[in-house]
């Protein structure tokens, strides 16, 4: 079975891990520097998606995009709408055939498209 874990470019550890774990719901799996001060690369999960997040600059570069697909995304928007971290660009809708989905932006401009096949 293939699994993919996408990577985000993030510039402040602090901001990004309260917008994904506080804000989102995400936990921590693991953190990892070569020294104290250096740049982190971190894992994290919400069920079962996982998502690397970097500070490394070579990397990826800021403003990506990935889609996770659950099985709900008008609960994710529930759950979401009112938190007042989390930057919603595009409420629930169906705008790729076959798909309804929102999109949520973090602090470094990386796009997170949540979907759910119709």
């Amino acid at each position: 079975m293939q699994k993919v874990i996408p990577a985000f470019r993030i510039t402040d550890y602090t901001k990004s891990k309260a917008f994904y774990v506080e804000g989102m719901g995400f936990q921590v799996d693991w953190e990892h520097r070569f020294e104290p001060h250096f740049p982190i690369f971190a894992q994290i999960t919400k069920d079962e998606m996982t998502i690397y997040l970097t500070e490394h600059t070579g990397d990826c570069q800021t403003g990506g995009l990935i889609h996770l697909f659950v099985t709900d995304v008008d609960k994710w928007y529930e759950e979401l709408r009112n938190k007042k971290d989390i930057r919603i660009m595009a409420s629930p809708h169906e705008d790729i055939e076959g798909l309804r989905m929102m999109t949520i932006v973090d602090p470094d401009e990386n796009q997170i498209r949540i979907c759910t096949r119709l």
